[in-house]
């Protein structure tokens, strides 16, 4: 019973955890969305938006990538393993919504398609938590590496909600895959390197 008491506050702990990311990426998508209103043609007429247009569209592509890293994966999943996957499926799906928004409120278009995931998919939990840590790497440090190129605030604020979305992402997937606490804890400036625990959690 203490255990299973234990294990609830831990999931529990997670999730709010969960959520305070959430909050934050909302928020920084909201300061996005209030810095670009309408003035001229955007994209069209502003070499600037034009850039982070591009640039925006890379980042989406990416998240694309993780949303079906998920779908594949969350089939093989059970129990609180597949219940915070959702959660990580729903927050990258956020994601896409926002980057969304914010090529759209430049006056740009998106023009972005999931890459090509590795066949065979998954065959077993490790793998399908595996490949979704992958992406999630990858994400993280696509985030990182654009925010030198975008021109405007806005955009890199949205870069840096990314970034910590997906690095709160892969503490919870190193512990779907058997690793400790401290094990989890993210490297200083983490920047989408850190391989998968070896294992695979079992």
């Amino acid at each position: 019973m203490g255990t299973e008491h234990e294990n609830g506050n831990c999931l529990s702990s997670r999730r709010r955890g969960l959520d305070r990311v959430a909050v934050f990426f909302l928020a920084a998508a909201a300061v996005w969305l209030g810095g670009c209103g309408p003035s001229g043609q955007g994209a069209r007429t502003d070499s600037d938006k034009a850039a982070d247009v591009e640039v925006l569209n890379a980042l989406l592509a990416q998240e694309l990538t993780a949303v079906e890293a998920y779908r594949q994966s969350l089939p093989l999943l059970r129990g609180r393993a597949l219940a915070i996957g959702q959660q990580l499926l729903g927050q990258d799906q956020a994601h896409l919504d926002a980057l969304t928004k914010a090529i759209r409120g430049v006056g740009g278009e998106t023009d972005a398609e999931a890459g090509e995931l590795e066949e065979p998919g998954p065959g077993a939990r490790a793998e399908a938590l595996t490949l979704a840590y992958e992406e999630e790497n990858d994400s993280l440090s696509a985030a990182i590496d654009s925010s030198p190129h975008l021109n405007t605030d806005a955009p890199r604020a949205l870069a840096a909600a990314l970034a910590a979305s997906h690095a709160q992402h892969l503490v919870l997937l190193r512990q779907l895959l058997g690793a400790g606490l401290a094990a989890s804890v993210p490297k200083p400036f983490e920047n989408g390197e850190e391989p998968a625990p070896p294992g695979g959690g079992g």
